[in-house]
């Protein structure tokens, strides 16, 4: 999070449209259907134009939070429906979260976006999933977030902290250098050592995983404008 903090135009939407988000939240859960069925149907509908981020106010980092994730396993679920939780239904909560799908516009170099997007964050969510520890670059962001002391909230979703192990094939391959190798296996130690929260989609309910999930964001982002010497900016909860 930038130095100088949010702009007070960004504190204010945060503190109307986070309200807003969980009153529309729960509006969806109780016209008949459970919060897990609500939430698969903002996950599973039909394909809408794609509204990318907004640009940021001069001075201002691009992004506070970066959703790092397993596309394969999460992006339809739990990745995307946190990411609208957090940013707003229109994007006007106030906070810039990455989602790489939903942040990076056609021609933008992966290495480039998604090396400033952690730059910039003060928080960071890792959502382990059972396909995580086979992609290269879940592994590399998570190696960056890690070296780069970032707050990271676990979500272990359909997995346990136990099943976060480099693969072999991951580990024999003559493609990657044996420092990275070792990143990757540090960066997974530390997560396993974080607290973080855990899912089962055959029990759980993934309305509440969200609200859990963007819950947590903010208590982390408020704890670091209390470190850094600023009063707490925001004032409301998901």
């Amino acid at each position: 999070m930038s130095s100088s903090g949010m702009s007070r135009s960004r504190r204010c939407a945060i503190a109307s449209r986070l309200n807003a988000s969980a009153e529309a939240a729960g509006g969806a859960s109780s016209r008949g259907r459970p919060k897990k069925q609500a939430a698969a149907a903002v996950a599973t509908s039909g394909p809408r134009w794609v509204e990318y981020d907004e640009e940021p106010q001069a001075g201002e980092k691009r992004y506070d939070v970066f959703i790092n994730h397993r596309g394969v396993d999460t992006k339809r679920t739990v990745a995307r429906l946190l990411y609208d939780r957090l940013v707003g239904a229109d994007g006007g909560s106030g906070i810039r979260a990455f989602l790489d799908n939903m942040s990076m516009r056609p021609g933008d170099r992966l290495d480039d976006q998604i090396g400033a997007a952690i730059r910039d964050c003060a928080v960071a969510v890792a959502i382990f999933s059972p396909h995580y520890c086979d992609s290269e670059y879940c592994l590399r962001e998570l190696a960056m977030l890690v070296e780069s002391r970032k707050t990271i909230i676990p979500i272990f979703y359909d997995i346990k902290p136990s099943d976060l192990v480099l693969p072999q094939a991951v580990v024999q391959s003559t493609t990657h250098h044996p420092r990275d190798i070792e990143r990757f296996k540090f960066a997974l130690r530390e997560a396993k050592n974080t607290v973080g929260l855990t899912y089962d989609s055959a029990t759980g309910d993934l309305a509440e995983l969200v609200s859990l999930a963007a819950g947590a964001v903010l208590d982390q982002m408020e704890k670091l404008e209390i470190t850094q010497g600023r009063p707490a900016m925001i004032m409301s909860r998901l």
